[in-house]
């Protein structure tokens, strides 16, 4: 915020951030559990539909709320807009999971969880991103300096995910696959909701641990507003 700003503007604008933070800490595991819950939850048919959506419209609330701080950071602000624009195509994806459960075998739900996926490691890429953009304008230099080894760390780690399973799919949907692969292809597709929360557990533990000293940080700047003052905004680049 301008130092020109009233400090009830300040407190407001880190109110919000604060808010957003909460949500996108709950709702990125929360993705992940009801994404594979929606698939096991048996006769709860409105659950398996209803949760997925919402965990992914609770990242959109979070990335809303950031986005009222510091607006006019235009390289801050693209960086929102595109995570928010993956967690709202996740959203609109997400009941496929449910019915790509009890129907495998229609191409439509297929080829709509593969996209599911692979948005969702992008998604998560550009939330990593968020992070890095929203740290470098805070008054806090080991935070900073954390979350560029860590999001640089976790960008390559999904990074390489999203380029193998990319490789995986379409090698799959070609037929192309050695004969030596079936048998091991066969099993990966019957567990590959597991194989997906066992590659993504440490990016996705990393990226709720940055975010949650984020939270920490504007905890305390709510709480001690002429500490965040002291520091110059960032001039946009």
């Amino acid at each position: 915020m301008s130092p020109s700003n009233p400090t009830s503007e300040l407190l407001r604008s880190l109110g919000k951030m604060l808010r957003g933070l909460s949500a996108l800490f709950w709702g990125v595991p929360l993705v992940l559990i009801s994404s594979v819950q929606s698939q096991t939850l048996g006769g709860a048919r409105e659950l398996g539909l209803i949760i997925p959506c919402l965990a992914n419209l609770l990242l959109v609330f979070g990335l809303t709320q950031l986005s009222y701080f510091n607006p006019q950071e235009r390289i801050w602000r693209e960086a929102i807009d595109r995570a928010k624009m993956l967690a709202i195509v996740n959203a609109g994806l997400s009941p496929f999971l449910y019915f790509w459960a009890r129907l495998p075998e229609v191409p439509l739900y297929t080829i709509a969880v593969d996209l599911l996926y692979l948005s969702s490691l992008v998604f998560l890429y550009n939330f990593n991103l968020v992070i890095f953009r929203l740290t470098a304008m805070l008054p806090d230099e080991s935070l900073r300096s954390d979350a560029k080894i860590f999001t640089q760390l976790n960008r390559s780690i999904l990074g390489s995910i999203t380029l193998m399973t990319l490789a995986y799919l379409v090698i799959l949907r070609i037929g192309a696959a050695p004969v030596f692969l079936h048998q091991a292809i066969e099993i990966l597709e019957a567990r590959r909701s597991w194989f997906a929360i066992f590659l993504l557990l440490a990016p996705v533990a990393m990226t709720m641990t940055l975010t949650w000293k984020v939270k920490e940080l504007v905890i305390d700047g709510v709480f001690n507003s002429d500490y965040w003052r002291q520091f110059p905004t960032p001039k946009e680049s």
